[in-house]
């Protein structure tokens, strides 16, 4: 599983089914990668493509019964290998870890989610 396939896991759990245009706001990526990130989930079974009840012409994307098992899972996991990595730290060390890391991202005008 990759870093935007745990996203986008993340984005579509506990909501109503969501067009991938606004999945790809939420996501900040852009409908083209948030179609191939779409595409690898449901070949996964963990994702699925429907029609949009209001209109047919449109697609919304939801979790299928295998990705909401899987979340709270990969979640656990998760909070696991974050406090094992950043356990050393103290709570100082960790803000000033984020705030590094907030401004390398800000200066290198990095907006974007990774897709692999």
């Amino acid at each position: 599983m990759t870093v935007a396939e745990w996203v986008m896991l993340r984005t579509l759990h506990g909501r109503d089914p969501m067009p991938p245009s606004r999945v790809a706001e939420t996501m900040r990526m852009t409908r083209g990668a948030i179609t191939r990130l779409a595409e690898r989930l449901i070949g996964k079974g963990l994702v699925v493509r429907t029609a949009d009840p209001r209109d047919g012409r449109a697609q919304t994307l939801s979790l299928t019964a295998e990705g909401v098992r899987l979340v709270p899972v990969l979640a656990a996991l998760a909070d696991r290998n974050d406090a094992e990595f950043f356990g050393p730290l103290s709570a100082g060390q960790r803000a000033d870890l984020e705030a590094l890391l907030r401004l390398l991202i800000e200066r290198g005008g990095l907006s974007a989610m990774p897709t692999d």
